[in-house]
C-alpha cells in the first residue's frame, strides 16, 4: 500500500511548484504527466468496513425545519441499572436476530453490528440515557422559550420521588409512519404519576398554543428503531422476545425498575432542568 501511495504522491506534495533542470530554469509541466487520484478502494485494506455509511441509519426529522424555530422536548431521563443490563443484552441480541434492520436509538448504529461485541452493545446501547416523553416534540419560537421553561418549573416544583417499572415490550410508529420503535412500556408501577405529569405539561403547552400529547398516553422508553412502518415485524418480534425473556431463569427478579428523580426540557441543543429531586 505504501508503494501505491508513493506512486500517486500525498497531500503534502506541492503540485504547483515547477520542476527544474540542470540550468536552473523551470521546465513547463505538462498536464498529461499528472496522474489521476487512485480509486479509494485501492487505498483501503480488503477487510475495511466504513460504519459511517453501512452501519448507520438515516435520520428523518419529526417536523419540518422552520427558520427561527427550535425543537422542544420535555422528558424524564432514564438510565438502565447495571443489574438489568446483562439480561437486556441477551434480549437485544434476540431482537436483532428477529428484525435485522433495527438500529440503536440516538446512537443510530445497526443493532446487528453492535451485537457482535457484548461490551460495545452495553456501552453504546444500554449505557446511554433514555427518555420517557412527557410531551410531543414540537417547534417553538425563541420568544416562547423563557415563558415556557418558567411555567414548567413552577408546575413541577413540588414533585416527589416514585418508582417506574418498564414491564412490557411494545412497538410504536411515529405519526408520519417514517420510523418504527421497539420499546419498553410502563403499564403498572409509575403509570399514574407519569400520566399526571403529562397532563401538567399539556397545560403549559396549551397556554403556548402547542399541540397536546396523545389522549391515551403510553409512557415508554425506546431502545431501537427501524425505517418505515414495520409494525407486523415488530409485533411478532415482541411476542418472541417475551417468550425468550420468560425462559431466562432470573427474569422474574429483573424487571427494569428506575427511580423518577428529574424532568428535563431540551430546546434545540440547550438543556434546562425543570425539576430535580435530591438523594
Amino acid at each position: 500500500m505504501d508503494a501505491l501511495m508513493a506512486n500517486y504522491g500525498s497531500d503534502s506534495d506541492d503540485d504547483n511548484e515547477p520542476a527544474t533542470v540542470a540550468g536552473g530554469a523551470p521546465e513547463p509541466q505538462e498536464a498529461s504527466v499528472l496522474l489521476p487520484p487512485p480509486p479509494l478502494d485501492l487505498l483501503q485494506p480488503p477487510n475495511f468496513v466504513d460504519y459511517s455509511t453501512i452501519a448507520q441509519g438515516s435520520r428523518i426529522r419529526s417536523f419540518p425545519h422552520v427558520e427561527g424555530n427550535y425543537a422542544l422536548h420535555v422528558y424524564i431521563p432514564v438510565v438502565i441499572p447495571f443489574n438489568a443490563r446483562k439480561q437486556l443484552t441477551l434480549v437485544m441480541r434476540r431482537a436483532a436476530s428477529l428484525v435485522p434492520d433495527l438500529y440503536a436509538v440516538d446512537a443510530d448504529y445497526a443493532l446487528s453490528e453492535l451485537c457482535k461485541d457484548e461490551q460495545k452493545l452495553e456501552k453504546v446501547l444500554l449505557g446511554r440515557e433514555f427518555h420517557v416523553s412527557l410531551g410531543r416534540t414540537v417547534g417553538i419560537q425563541v420568544h416562547q422559550i423563557d415563558s415556557l421553561v418558567a411555567m414548567l418549573r413552577q408546575k413541577f416544583q413540588s414533585q416527589q420521588r416514585y418508582w417506574m417499572e418498564f414491564n412490557k415490550w411494545e412497538h410504536f410508529v411515529n405519526d408520519d409512519s417514517t420510523r418504527s420503535f421497539l420499546s419498553l412500556e410502563v403499564t403498572r408501577t409509575g403509570l399514574p404519576e407519569i400520566s399526571k405529569q403529562i397532563h401538567m405539561v399539556d397545560e403549559v403547552y396549551r397556554l403556548h398554543g402547542l399541540p397536546e400529547f396523545y389522549k391515551n398516553p403510553r409512557p415508554h422508553i425506546s431502545l431501537a428503531w427501524a425505517l418505515g412502518d414495520v409494525s407486523s415485524k415488530l409485533k411478532q418480534a415482541t411476542k418472541e422476545i417475551e417468550k425468550f425473556e420468560n425462559s431466562i431463569i432470573s427474569s422474574k427478579n429483573c424487571n427494569l425498575r428506575c427511580n423518577f428523580s428529574r424532568i428535563v426540557c431540551k430546546v434545540g441543543k440547550k438543556v434546562y432542568d425543570i425539576c430535580k429531586i435530591g438523594d
